[in-house]
């Protein structure tokens, strides 16, 4: 339970500083103590609580046509998800995309101003790819987070804009889940116990983010998806030795 609790911290700090993140902390994490079908029911109660919290204080900087968009692009991108998960090998996806995605924020550090996207057209593109590799492998954020460092959102609009994505597609994450069976009294039991601690981080989180502004909280979210894209290319190397 400790562990359970500690690791939903961590991760919720994460989420609630950059805007998402989470899941890529938390599932392979509590998968050491927790079965898979309740570590994943127990992140998506949390994903919601985190987005509902930061979009009840930052409600006002959500760019709802943005969030729209990429919540209807990624319907299309599910069901093509799940194909995937069935056709192609796990370890291939996560090479391919671990290397776009630590390529593309490595060269987006050495290179400031190299991208950047003045409207919404293209919001279709990175909602859709958000949907197939969160249906295969539950990993939205990375597009999400390529998407709004090009829209050059500051980071209230950022977080918040994310957050209003992350929440209805959550939502229907859980239902998916409540009608397989998998909304058990332990996954309960585990989202109660876990929710001061994260409720704490979202309050930690949000001192944090009054000292990071503008250029420096690009620099980190690029910093963090060249961790997490390195991270998918060493899983990947593993599973395939």
């Amino acid at each position: 339970m400790i562990a359970v609790v500690a690791v939903f911290f961590v991760a919720t700090l994460v989420r609630s500083t950059l805007g998402f993140g989470e899941a890529l902390i938390a599932v392979p994490l509590l998968a050491f103590v927790l079965p898979v079908e309740v570590a994943a029911p127990v992140a998506v109660l949390v994903s919601i609580t985190v987005a509902a919290l930061v979009i009840a204080r930052d409600w006002q900087h959500v760019q709802l046509r943005s969030a729209g968009r990429l919540v209807i692009a990624t319907l299309f991108g599910l069901p093509v998800g799940l194909i995937l998960l069935r056709t192609v090998p796990e370890s291939i996806v996560k090479l391919v995309l671990g290397v776009l995605v630590a390529g593309f924020s490595t060269w987006s550090l050495a290179r400031a101003h190299a991208h950047e996207l003045e409207d919404d057209r293209l919001a279709w593109v990175f909602g859709w790819f958000a949907g197939v590799l969160g249906g295969a492998y539950g990993m939205n954020g990375p597009p999400l987070a390529v998407y709004g460092t090009m829209r050059r959102w500051p980071p209230a609009q950022f977080r918040a804009t994310l957050q209003g994505y992350f929440l209805p597609a959550s939502v229907l994450g859980l239902l998916g889940y409540g009608a397989a069976g998998l909304w058990t009294p332990a996954v309960t039991r585990y989202f109660l116990v876990s929710l001061p601690a994260v409720v704490l981080a979202i309050l930690l989180s949000r001192w944090i983010n009054r000292r990071v502004h503008g250029a420096r909280f690009l620099v980190y979210v690029h910093a963090f998806l060249i961790v997490v894209g390195a991270t998918l290319v060493v899983q990947s190397f593993i599973r395939l030795a």
